[in-house]
């Protein structure tokens, strides 16, 4: 185990870990903060769970910030019933919102209410969520998928990708989890996109790809989800939003290039592009103060 950057601003934040039934998921999540403090909920990227969240959790103290396992991914179960879609996702994070008790002030007419955040494939879902009438105060979106994966520079990858996954959902059981699980596949994909050249640092990214980004227990989830991520992106979604929207955005991601991130900022009624330069797809990981700060400004104002 990697000692993470992050570990002795996240040790002085209290946590909190829950469990709840939630759209037919047994669902993990966890609590970070003051309960009473403004209200953050945060959702993660796909075939990650709640630790790759946990460097920007580190960087908002102040907050009380939620963070779930997708279902399907982590520590929490498949849904019991339906597909592992955007829609799925959606509707279970508007029903998360209220079982975690993010939504209380706002349905009392509170003046807090909270705010939501998305990172990567969690920015898809966020998106559509709101879309569908979820009402955040605000909604970040991390590093969003803002253009199609299955075109421009990076398709033939996306396409590979997608043979990928089909073919460890049509081999049988114990060889289809290993080629999921390959670590060699892992490091490779952690590899690529992280933009670091801090040797400390990137051993962390790394060692946070091999111990979580395999963190799974059925193949037709995982296929499921990477087919709506790379099926979706936010600029669907995006003129249905009339919350203020913040656009985390890097420099360098290979996923959505800064061009097609400045595309999407005019789609939305109201939103903020905040460049980080020298990063790619991993804000997360490399960069968490610097988007911590974005953040704050966003929901506190110049002077947060």
């Amino acid at each position: 185990m990697i000692a993470s950057p992050y570990a002795d601003d996240l040790a002085r934040i209290p946590v909190r870990e829950h469990r709840a039934l939630v759209h037919g998921s047994d669902t993990a999540w966890w609590e970070y903060g003051d309960p009473g403090a403004p209200t953050i909920v945060m959702v993660h990227g796909f075939r990650g769970d709640h630790h790759g969240l946990e460097p920007i959790v580190a960087k908002l103290q102040g907050y009380r910030l939620i963070v779930p396992d997708l279902p399907g991914f982590g520590a929490s179960s498949t849904f019991a019933a339906g597909a592992h879609d955007i829609d799925g996702y959606a509707a279970w994070l508007a029903e998360f919102v209220g079982v975690c008790g993010a939504s209380d002030a706002a349905a009392a007419g509170g003046s807090d209410g909270f705010a939501l955040l998305g990172h990567s494939f969690g920015s898809i879902i966020t998106a559509a969520a709101v879309a569908a009438g979820l009402a955040p105060r605000e909604l970040v979106l991390v590093n969003p998928i803002g253009a199609p994966a299955l075109e421009g520079p990076r398709a033939i990858m996306t396409r590979l990708a997608v043979g990928y996954y089909r073919a460890a959902a049509a081999l049988p059981e114990k060889l289809g989890f290993a080629l999921l699980r390959n670590r060699v596949i892992v490091r490779v994909m952690s590899v690529t996109m992280a933009k670091t050249e801090e040797p400390a640092l990137r051993r962390f990214i790394h060692d946070q790809h091999d111990r979580y980004f395999s963190a799974f227990g059925d193949r037709d989830a995982v296929l499921e989800a990477f087919e709506a991520s790379v099926s979706h992106d936010v600029r669907e979604y995006a003129p249905s939003i009339a919350v203020p929207v913040l656009l985390v955005v890097a420099e360098q991601d290979d996923v959505t290039p800064l061009a097609a991130q400045r595309r999407l900022q005019p789609l939305f009624d109201d939103a903020t592009l905040a460049v980080i330069p020298g990063v790619g797809h991993l804000i997360h990981y490399e960069t968490p103060a610097e988007a911590a700060g974005h953040i704050r400004v966003f929901l506190e104002g110049e002077r947060p």
